[in-house]
């Protein structure tokens, strides 16, 4: 092929190849990281028995106070009429986000809920080279807005929402005894995983019932249904190994964005912290020992508002219906 002609097919392959990914740019910037999506799962975890529950599952929304799209669909999610909100952080993604997130957030007012802290409920977003994703977990940058975490916290104080950070704690749901320990954000090393144990002996011993959780013998249905939950916000491995050892039999957790931007039949590039990526996103299996749990991370709702783009990724909830194992 003469040289002329040679040159003219390296341009056009040129031209196409950036006409694609212009193309794939402006669909995860202008579109797709905007079709909210809500992704059901079965989980069969409760005891024998037990009345199904509805857990919605929200994480990483990154409110900025101008995203009223986000905030009108996540209030639409309150007709699901769940049982149990779990927020796994992330919440703000603006100085003035909590604005945005106390309007998502009210009409589940009187819905039980437990949360936890993300990393971007501490620090505000800031501009990123997204290249450094490919050598290791973000850091903290050199400069960075502080942002009001107590104020995030009332908002959930006035839904009813229990805060698990470090802590343990129960709730009693259409017949099911309800236990869940979390710790606050692992991604900034927050987790506090030597008090879980203490939290937990300390539940169980204000708890009267609790001999009762457990059968000891053939009829079970004396006995009280009981589940035990572990709540984080980024799933690093330790906290995953460290819960599964706790006895949790679901874990649910965020932070990853699913990878954010995908390959379609590969998945994710990048996870944010240590999980396969074959567990970046979904309900999976972690096994730990001879333990398993259930674990459900989410990919969220939002992104920075300096990296506005998902791709083969679209922002999520999660519905979880819990069911009787067989």
């Amino acid at each position: 092929m003469p040289s002329g002609a040679l040159s003219r097919s390296a341009a056009v392959a040129t031209s196409v190849v950036a006409a694609a990914g212009l193309a794939a740019l402006a669909w995860g910037s202008l579109v797709e990281r905007k079709r909210y999506t809500l992704r059901e799962v079965t989980v069969p975890v409760l005891p024998a028995c037990s009345e199904p529950l509805k857990v919605l599952h929200l994480s990483d929304l990154h409110m900025a106070p101008w995203q009223r799209d986000k905030q009108d669909w996540v209030r639409g999610l309150a007709d699901l009429e769940p049982d149990l909100i779990v927020d796994t952080g992330d919440n703000l993604g603006h100085p003035d986000g909590i604005s945005g997130i106390a309007r998502a957030f009210e009409r589940f007012r009187g819905i039980p809920g437990v949360h936890v802290n993300g990393s971007n409920d501490y620090f505000g977003p800031s501009p990123k080279n997204p290249l450094l994703y490919f050598g290791g977990p973000s850091g903290v940058p050199r400069k960075v807005a502080h942002l009001d975490i107590d104020a995030l916290h009332r908002v959930f104080d006035e839904l009813g929402w229990v805060d698990l950070n470090n802590k343990a704690a129960a709730l009693d749901i259409r017949g099911t005894h309800l236990e869940f320990f979390g710790v606050d954000d692992p991604h900034r090393g927050y987790d506090k995983l030597e008090l879980i144990t203490g939290a937990i002996d300390e539940l169980r011993a204000e708890d009267p019932l609790f001999d009762e959780q457990w059968p000891a013998g053939p009829d079970a249905g004396a006995f009280r249904p009981t589940v035990t939950i572990g709540v984080m916000h980024a799933p690093y491995q330790r906290v995953l190994n460290s819960f599964v050892n706790h006895g949790a039999q679901l874990i649910l957790a965020g932070h990853t964005h699913g990878g954010q931007v995908c390959v379609p039949g590969f998945g994710a590039l990048v996870t944010n912290c240590d999980i396969p990526r074959d567990k970046v996103k979904g309900l999976s299996l972690w096994q730990h020992g001879l333990r398993t749990a259930f674990l459900n991370v989410s990919a969220g709702l939002g992104t920075s508002i300096y990296a506005p783009v998902r791709f083969a990724c679209p922002p999520e909830a999660t519905l979880l219906t819990l069911v009787a194992a067989p």
